[in-house]
């Protein structure tokens, strides 16, 4: 097959790796989104008996089933999964250590993540002087030890970044990891977000700052439900997934399968507060213009978007900003929310949530927001409402925004 020059630097999707709260890897996570199912669950990790938080997003997984057991004992559980992940990624794009040993140095590792191991921090360092700390709680509660197991499990030698920057954090990733593809710096890149911590004092300072959905015990699944006018919060929730990334040329070269193309990044600060989001809904309207511009396309290219809808007060403000950047074509925009079945996995959402932009132009299909219910005056655009759709898409973009102001946006295409 001939290849340009171009294609050096085109940055292409060609493997992806999930474990989600419906699903243990990518064709049952989606199988399940297009079916509408619900993967939030009442509390299993703890008691919840001490606060208002009652449901999750929890992911159902034994890491003796995948890991040797005397290390995985030594790792935090986002590191187990991301691990688990980027592995289910590399066989996904048919490729393996020993084929990336000759560009070993040409190959990267991007990673998102909030908290990264702070359970171990909790259980293991937290409680000194009274318990004494073992060797490798301080080593594997660092947030960069998940891109560590990453470059190990996959033999990448080159460049690894870990970017923490709260609910962008995998969408970031993603856009910095092409950035290493489009620069010439890598040939291959993992990239990737994961969020794994379901503790009982996290929950509880999210529920402290009146972002989350209460209750819900008897009905878990219709606790998610953004866009909504009856919504009432946020539900957390752990994931993790992991994208193999290469340039269009080297994917061309050995006659990979190509889910879309990255064509369009952007990135911005609301530095009206920490916490509470422009209402002008400015930061996310500058975030999607950067990355069309990025792209070099209209508004009007786009065919669907993945939001970051969680279910709080900000969805009428990113439906605002949406209105911003689109104006009326915004009304024939399908949008839908992942997080309305997921929940929020915070540094793992973009990630995941690009993922499904990938899956949504290779397979034709807009998965559904479910619990939408009862219209919202202030978010009146087209939510792909309780039923999943059809749809030729060649064009997704996908929103995230997050505590400390960050917004991010990433655009991806189809490869014709």
């Amino acid at each position: 097959m001939a290849i340009n020059c171009s294609d050096e630097r085109r940055p292409v999707i060609t493997g992806i790796g999930m474990i989600t709260p419906v699903g243990p890897n990518t064709q049952i996570t989606w199988e399940n989104l297009v079916a509408g199912c619900s993967g939030i669950q009442r509390i299993m990790a703890f008691d919840p008996k001490n606060i208002g938080v009652k449901v999750a997003g929890q992911i159902a997984f034994n890491p003796a089933d995948h890991l040797e057991s005397k290390e995985a004992r030594r790792m935090s559980r986002d590191s187990q999964l991301a691990q688990v992940a980027a592995r289910q990624a590399m066989q996904d794009a048919r490729l393996s250590k020993e084929e990336l040993a000759p560009i070993a140095e040409r190959v990267g590792t991007v990673i998102g993540t909030t908290l990264g191991g702070y359970e171990l921090g909790i259980h293991q360092i937290m409680p000194f002087p009274e318990k004494r700390i073992g060797p490798f709680a301080l080593l594997n509660s660092l947030p960069n030890l998940p891109g560590y197991y990453i470059a190990r499990e996959v033999g990448a030698e080159g460049p690894s970044l870990t970017i923490s920057n709260a609910c962008v954090s995998g969408t970031q990733a993603v856009g910095e990891a092409a950035g290493f593809i489009r620069n010439g710096i890598a040939d291959v890149v993992l990239t990737g977000g994961v969020e794994a911590l379901i503790e009982e004092s996290l929950v509880a300072g999210l529920e402290s700052m009146g972002v989350m959905a209460l209750g819900f015990e008897d009905n878990p699944s219709e606790a998610s439900k953004p866009f909504d006018a009856n919504r009432t919060g946020l539900v957390y929730s752990e994931a993790v997934a992991v994208l193999v990334i290469e340039s269009l040329a080297h994917a061309k070269a050995r006659g990979a399968h190509i889910y879309a193309e990255i064509v369009g990044y952007g990135t911005s600060t609301d530095i009206s507060s920490p916490a509470i989001p422009d209402p002008s809904g400015k930061p996310g309207r500058i975030a999607m213009q950067i990355a069309l511009r990025d792209a070099e396309m209209r508004p009007e290219e786009v065919d669907y978007i993945n939001p970051h809808g969680a279910g709080t007060k900000g969805d009428a403000i990113e439906t605002l900003s949406i209105k911003q950047v689109f104006g009326e074509y915004a009304y024939s925009i399908p949008i839908s929310s992942t997080k309305s079945m997921l929940g929020h996995p915070m540094g793992a959402a973009g990630t995941v949530e690009t993922a499904v932009c990938a899956l949504t132009i290779d397979r034709g299909v807009i998965h559904p927001t479910i619990n939408y219910r009862v219209p919202d005056p202030e978010c009146d655009l087209d939510y792909v409402p309780n039923r999943a759709r059809p749809a030729d898409v060649s064009v997704a973009m996908c929103n995230n925004n997050a505590l400390g102001g960050h917004h991010a946006t990433v655009i991806l295409k189809r490869v014709s």
